[in-house]
């Protein structure tokens, strides 16, 4: 059996991905949670309710033409693989994810979103190999800025926190900003667009501490240049190359204690163009490509795929 089914229920997407392994295809069907004009987010409860609206619909898209029975199924049930670490959106894949493993009589799996934003990325940068040794991951989305060590684990990898932003993260930043400029929600492509659009070129310091980062200030400065008059241009400008000065701190004091380790980033941040070119051409490093930045389910059936390899 070949077929690996992911299911993914996170701030702001719904997302399936069917994995064949026989060929290598990975098949998607995924969603923005709709976010009404001007809204910074969802309510959890909100946010809940609408993936369990849009999920039937995924999944219905997703295996209406497969040929061959489903051999397990993965599911995120927590941001982090850490104690305590809880959303309540996750909680619509998990029922979801349970009730189609059982109606199929196959396995179920349980993972982080984190752990499938790694796997996610890995599997894009065709280097799944690296899940069989330590590396260095960098997760920047709306609700993480971090940089993990992974090392191989059982299906999947082993997370080690080394550093994190101490107050917004990234994708909050980009997202603020974005509600500032009257972007939509979630605003990294738009953000990205509109920044394109300047001259300007920006030369950051960021804030550090120890290797952690704080990136509140960037939501600060980005207002007092729109309430200066500035082109809203250079302030998307400001605002990405602020979040990249963070990052080369970030990256940094991860080279300093692990100069060897190969460099992996991922999440919807980190589908950025300029970043990505950046710090691929800086550091050699590894980007997912941007269908597999956001949130998706992809990195779930990868590791759903492993957790029956390993049995």
């Amino acid at each position: 059996m070949s077929l690996f089914l992911g299911i993914d229920t996170s701030n702001y997407t719904t997302s399936t991905a069917l994995y064949d392994t026989a060929t290598g295809v990975m098949t998607q069907q995924k969603r923005l949670l709709p976010v009404k004009s001007g809204q910074k987010g969802l309510r959890q409860s909100d946010a809940v309710y609408l993936h369990l609206k849009q999920l039937p619909e995924l999944l219905e898209a997703l295996l209406a033409d497969i040929s061959e029975p489903v051999a397990a199924v993965g599911v995120s049930v927590r941001p982090r693989d850490a104690e305590g670490s809880y959303m309540p959106c996750f909680e619509a894949g998990h029922a979801v994810a349970r009730a189609v493993a059982a109606a199929l009589r196959v396995p179920v799996y349980f993972f982080s979103h984190q752990a499938g934003h790694i796997a996610a990325a890995l599997f894009s940068a065709d280097r799944l190999d690296l899940l069989e040794r330590p590396f260095v991951a960098f997760h920047l989305s709306g609700g993480t800025t971090e940089a993990v060590l992974c090392r191989p684990g059982a299906g999947s990898p082993e997370i080690e926190l080394l550093h994190t932003s101490l107050d917004l993260k990234a994708g909050q930043a980009v997202d603020r900003v974005g509600l500032l400029l009257g972007l939509p929600f979630p605003a990294g492509p738009a953000l990205e667009a509109l920044s394109h659009q300047s001259k300007r070129t920006f030369t950051v310091r960021p804030s550090m501490k120890d290797g952690d980062c704080s990136l509140s200030g960037i939501e600060n400065q980005c207002a007092a240049m729109r309430a200066r008059g500035e082109p809203d241009a250079d302030t998307a400008r400001y605002c990405i190359c602020a979040i990249a000065a963070a990052l080369h701190g970030m990256t940094r004091a991860v080279r300093e204690r692990f100069p060897d380790l190969p460099l992996l980033y991922a999440g919807g941040v980190m589908s950025n163009s300029d970043i990505r070119a950046e710090f691929t051409e800086q550091y050699g490093a590894l980007f997912a490509r941007p269908g597999f930045s956001s949130d998706n389910a992809a990195g779930i059936a990868v590791l759903a795929m492993r957790k029956v390899e390993q049995a």
